[in-house]
């Protein structure tokens, strides 16, 4: 039987650096898995659109895709916008959302990978804060989910890691960078934009570096982050072979 399709769903931008990223990202997950379909789209901005994608894959008779929501948190783009949009497939397409890309260590693992490459050594972890600059939401469990994730990538050797976000939540990154300043021990800054791909909020994160001693460029198409969305595509394709085997 075929493996179903991989529709990897992007929130979109009107910069274009966030489609471009996206698609290279994209690219290189389907790169990983020869012979696996995988097709982009965007909730908002750039196209193709969801409905357009879903559309497409109906009339080239592909009857069962997962969709991956290609967000950070599980907030309200996860439980309200992907799926609302995914209930308008055809009948003949079924679709299973499969989980966000967070909490996961290979997302630790990236973060740490754009640290490194934006100059910082495993020696510098002991001495250096990190403000761990998300976009921000004001969904509860997105916020905790983040600050989880902070105290992980602590627990890695880190000085110090306290988050920070762009918009709808406090602290901004600015104030985390100079909290940090005041800590024992914390002799450089770092700021590690927990975003994926480039645009407003990231540019904002940007902005609130300025006072940084390093600055790391967002996630993008990192190894990890391409390994990531096989491993949901992977645990969705499970979750419903179980539920099938149960059924019947």
């Amino acid at each position: 039987m075929d493996r179903p399709s991989l529709l990897v769903i992007a929130h979109g931008s009107r910069d274009p650096r966030h489609a471009a990223t996206v698609q290279a990202l994209v690219r290189r997950a389907g790169a990983l898995r020869p012979g696996l379909r995988v097709e982009t789209a965007f909730l908002d901005f750039n196209l193709p659109s969801v409905t357009g994608v879903l559309d497409r894959l109906a009339a080239e008779g592909v009857r069962e895709a997962v969709a991956l929501p290609l967000l950070l948190t599980r907030a309200f783009h996860a439980k309200a916008d992907v799926p609302a949009v995914l209930r308008q497939a055809h009948p003949s397409l079924r679709v299973h959302q499969a989980e966000v890309l967070g909490p996961s260590p290979l997302l630790i693992a990236a973060v740490e990978r754009r640290l490194y490459e934006a100059g910082l050594t495993p020696a510098d972890k002991s001495a250096t804060g990190v403000v761990l600059a998300s976009a921000g939401s004001t969904d509860p469990e997105a916020i905790a989910v983040i600050a989880e994730t902070a105290r992980e990538l602590w627990r890695t050797g880190w000085c110090s890691v306290r988050p920070a976000f762009a918009s709808a939540s406090l602290p901004r990154t600015e104030d985390a960078v100079q909290a940090l300043r005041t800590e024992p021990g914390v002799r450089r800054v770092a700021v590690a934009p927990y975003v994926i791909a480039p645009g407003r909020l990231p540019d904002r994160i940007a902005a609130g570096a300025a006072e940084a001693d390093v600055l790391a460029d967002v996630l993008g198409p990192s190894p990890e982050l391409a390994a990531l969305l096989l491993e949901r595509y992977d645990g969705a394709v499970r979750a419903e072979e179980l539920v099938a085997a149960v059924a019947g």
